[in-house]
């Protein structure tokens, strides 16, 4: 999707915002999910597929028209929708998810991405098993404090650097988005999105850390050791393999542009300040309520990118290689994705009542209880090709919506919740936005990087037996 719709849509909020008088209480119209087909599903699925095949089967012609792809499969969804339930529902229902999900979800990543570009590991180490699980592990500690899309942005150069001279370097971006882009952002609510939307809806900020630890540490820890098994295999391999030369040698490593470090502070308390600031004050846009701690959040945060850009060294961002089609191509795709899923969404917010009701029953146990193995992989399920965030969501409110009653009695079922959103959104390149982002680096950086089908079969060999034994071990 162009960035114009997105300006229009930020246009309005700010008109709203500025002139509350003029903005437009319209009555609610909520999609009647509970009458939708799996038929309404078929946009998104084909974006999906669109994602999955582009790049493999016509590179060209994906790589300079994807936009139009992804704007082709929205118009899709938005045109039905407006025939069928009339334009003010299918207004509203698009405004809600561009508006109150798209915009900071996008406006979140465009500001890390942009401060952490600017931050320079420079000089360069050589990639030896032992140095690249090092590297991971930082990574994965880096997730839970900046962010998994922070942690991803600034260590992904400096990795794939260190990896540059291998013959075989791909298996290492794959680990990387594993557990850097994913795993790692599982204890604390600054980590992912998903977690970030429970603590806004509840969930105490520690409560993560303290209910996710021990399955955090087993995934993360089993994850970290097939790669190094792998890596020193693959190691070996290449010694008797055709020496290729270095294109960065090994030199001492210093971190350049620190001054952007207060700014993933800023950052930071900015998304603090959103969820514990309620001054009760809320805008609406076509039905769309926006709350004013929320849109000061988002202005913080793009205010803190923008002056990245004046604070931080042309040539730390050039050493980094910095330029803005990663973010480009996650912001069209995911603006795609996001209006694509609002029919699926109404779907399985219908619950039992909906298309998707055998899906819905699989979590509730014979007697009535919550079944915590079935959320966490129906969870993680839906987040695999879904937005985890939103996805998330819907899992929350099937299980209550109540977070006192889900932090105490029903703590189980919403760590299997947590869990299965943010360990596999690792399944697939759209299941978190930094693998997205991270691939296209690699891709950029000359990796060769296996195709959505090709990663599926990373992830299925090494994270699907490790859910498997952590679902067993954890929430059985």
């Amino acid at each position: 999707m162009r960035f114009a719709a997105a300006l229009t849509a930020g246009a309005g909020m700010a008109v709203a915002t500025l002139f509350p008088g003029m903005a437009l209480a319209a009555e609610a119209h909520e999609l009647p999910g509970e009458t939708m087909s799996l038929w309404w599903a078929l946009p998104f699925a084909g974006l999906l597929l669109s994602i999955a095949t582009g790049p493999l089967l016509f590179h060209r012609v994906w790589e300079h028209h994807y936009g139009k792809v992804t704007l082709l499969w929205a118009a899709l969804t938005v045109v039905p929708l407006a025939v069928a339930f009339g334009m003010p529902s299918a207004t509203e229902a698009v405004l809600h998810a561009l508006l109150t999900e798209y915009m900071s979800f996008i406006i979140l990543l465009f500001a890390l991405f942009t401060i952490s570009g600017g931050i320079l590991v420079a000089g360069n180490i050589h990639g030896t098993p032992l140095v690249n699980a090092g590297l991971l592990l930082i990574g994965a500690m880096l997730a839970s404090v900046i962010g998994t899309t922070g942690a991803s942005m600034i260590l992904i150069r400096p990795i794939l650097r260190a990896n540059d001279n291998r013959p075989f370097n791909a298996h290492v971006v794959i680990f990387f988005i594993f557990l850097v882009s994913n795993i790692g952002g599982s204890l604390t609510p600054l980590g992912d999105p998903p977690l970030f939307v429970g603590f806004l809806r509840g969930i105490d900020f520690f409560w993560t850390a303290a209910n996710l630890h021990q399955e955090t540490l087993f995934v993360g820890g089993l994850v970290l050791a097939v790669f190094l098994v792998m890596d020193i295999i693959l190691h070996r391999r290449e010694a008797g393999a055709p020496k290729i030369k270095d294109p960065t040698p090994d030199t001492k490593v210093r971190i350049r542009g620190l001054a952007n470090v207060p700014l993933l502070a800023g950052l930071i308390g900015a998304i603090l300040l959103s969820a514990t600031w309620k001054p009760g004050v809320a805008f609406s846009v076509q039905g769309v309520s926006l709350e004013l701690q929320n849109l000061v959040r988002d202005a913080i945060i793009l205010a803190l990118a923008l002056l990245s850009l004046g604070v931080s060294h042309k040539s730390h961002r050039q050493a980094n290689n910095f330029h803005w089609e990663p973010i480009a191509e996650v912001a069209k795709l995911f603006a795609g994705i996001f209006i694509c899923i609002v029919p699926v969404i109404a779907i399985l917010r219908a619950g039992a009542d909906g298309a998707l009701a055998p899906l819905v029953s699989l979590v509730t146990s014979p007697t009535g209880e919550p079944n915590d193995l079935a959320y966490f992989w129906m969870t993680g399920a839906l987040s695999s090709f879904l937005d985890n965030a939103p996805t998330y969501l819907v899992f929350f409110e099937l299980a209550g919506g109540n977070p006192q009653h889900l932090m105490t009695t029903l703590a189980s079922t919403l760590a299997a919740i947590s869990a299965g959103a943010v360990f596999m959104g690792a399944n697939t390149y759209i299941g978190n936005a930094p693998n997205f982002m991270v691939y296209a680096i690699a891709r950029h950086r000359g990796v060769k990087m296996p195709g959505f089908f090709g990663y599926m079969a990373w992830s299925g060999a090494v994270l699907i037996p490790i859910f498997l034994i952590a679902g067993i071990l954890f929430f059985r």
